[in-house]
């Protein structure tokens, strides 16, 4: 973001945006618009009150990551196209999980040659290292240009370069993979709500558990650890003051009995402390 726009420019943020988002948000100098999650009408009307010159950036996460529910590409795309604005897509937390062999919520919305940026990582999901930029050899040469934090940053060593490369092929080879993370998925998020657990509107592998104040968020991460069950709490500021959980991740890796015993866990958990 720094390398593409300059202090005479404007980007348009969604409010639940990654931090690494609001970070190069900041890092860009451009004035910052941030419209309601999820509300593209909001950001129609922000864009519309904006000046003439300069460039305009609307961007969104593909997938959420406290709430692990999907941005809302399809409509966001259309606005991008109706004013203007160079469209870009934070997959972080999508590369691996959705589209065909993980390609992320571009493939999943099959809204391929509408997104102008697509940025990822290969630290999540795919269980390495470093990320990725997805767009037009322009751009992608206009960065290794332009870019400081690439210019100015170590490259990878091979091991991890060449980790990076295996762990893709693993994607491209091996769907199977990715249709058990789908299968856990399922499993656990019915097992929670089943339980009456709160799980929002998660609809990734990522399931938070929302306990509502920070303290009970902490209670029920410190009693689900004593039984052998690692869910971190997350409260404020992180999450609103009244939205505090802890946030759960299947893996392809987990065996139905490590998920049902987690489920069990929950459950007993949950009524000690009055949760469910």
């Amino acid at each position: 973001m720094s390398a593409i726009l300059t202090k005479d420019d404007f980007v348009i943020s969604d409010e639940l945006n990654h931090a690494s988002i609001i970070d190069g948000c900041r890092l860009s100098r451009a004035t910052i618009k941030v419209f309601p999650h999820k509300d593209v009408d909001a950001a129609r009307r922000i864009i519309g009150d904006l000046p003439a010159a300069g460039r305009r950036l609307l961007i969104t996460d593909g997938v959420f990551s406290m709430d692990g529910d999907l941005g809302p590409l399809p409509a966001l795309c259309a606005l991008a196209e109706d004013t203007g604005c160079i469209m870009m897509v934070d997959d972080a937390h999508a590369s691996g999980v959705f589209g065909k062999n993980g390609r992320g919520t571009i493939d999943h919305f099959g809204v391929h040659g509408r997104v102008d940026v697509q940025v990822g990582t290969l630290s999540k999901a795919v269980g390495a290292l470093g990320g990725y930029v997805a767009g037009t050899r322009n751009l992608i040469d206009y960065l290794h240009q332009r870019a400081r934090p690439f210019l100015f940053s170590t490259s990878h060593p091979p091991a991890v370069a060449a980790a990076c490369i295996a762990a893709l092929d693993v994607l491209l080879e091996e769907p199977e993979i990715m249709e058990r993370l789908w299968t856990n998925t399922r499993f656990f998020k019915e097992g929670l709500s089943r339980l009456g657990f709160d799980t929002g509107i998660s609809e990734s592998p990522i399931t938070p558990v929302i306990a509502g104040d920070s303290a009970k968020a902490n209670t029920l991460s410190d009693r689900l650890f004593d039984e052998g069950v690692f869910a971190q709490a997350i409260g404020f500021p992180t999450v609103p003051r009244d939205k505090a959980r802890v946030r759960t991740i299947v893996t392809a890796t987990h065996t139905r009995e490590d998920l049902q015993y987690a489920l069990d866990a929950f459950e007993k958990v949950g009524r000690q402390i009055g949760l469910i």
